[in-house]
């Protein structure tokens, strides 16, 4: 990138975004405009792919919803971008994971999980 651009952007650049990569399950939060009211929408799904770099930089987030697969491209350093939470770590072995869009079903979210994040710890079971 330019230096001189990269310069004028570096304001403009998320400095707290989780690190995360290609294949874990992410919920983007992201604000919607109606009218002139204004609330968060969550959109959560399987990363298949990081481009770009700097204040270009985008993610694709892909689910299933009702049979059909759907994909959205966020830019990660949009305003309109609440937060970002990490649902699922996983370990991928392409950097794009487009071959998902092929697959259906319980196939079409496969991918080598490493942890999963859990909202509340295991309990451990009862002893008697």
């Amino acid at each position: 990138m330019n230096p001189i651009i990269k310069e004028i952007t570096a304001n403009q650049v998320k400095k707290d975004i989780p690190p995360f990569k290609v294949g874990d399950g992410v919920r983007v939060h992201t604000k919607v405009r109606e009218g002139d009211k204004e609330r968060i929408q969550v959109f959560s799904g399987i990363v298949i792919a990081r481009k770009g770099s700097g204040i270009h930089e985008t993610f694709t987030v892909r689910r299933i919803s009702y049979g059909e697969g759907v994909e959205r491209v966020f830019p990660v350093n949009s305003p309109n971008i609440e937060a970002i939470e990490i649902d699922l770590v996983s370990e991928p072995m392409k950097a794009r994971l487009y071959y998902l869009r092929k697959r259906t079903g319980k196939a079409a979210v496969a991918v080598n999980v490493k942890t999963r994040r859990a909202e509340e710890p295991a309990a451990a079971p009862a002893s008697s």
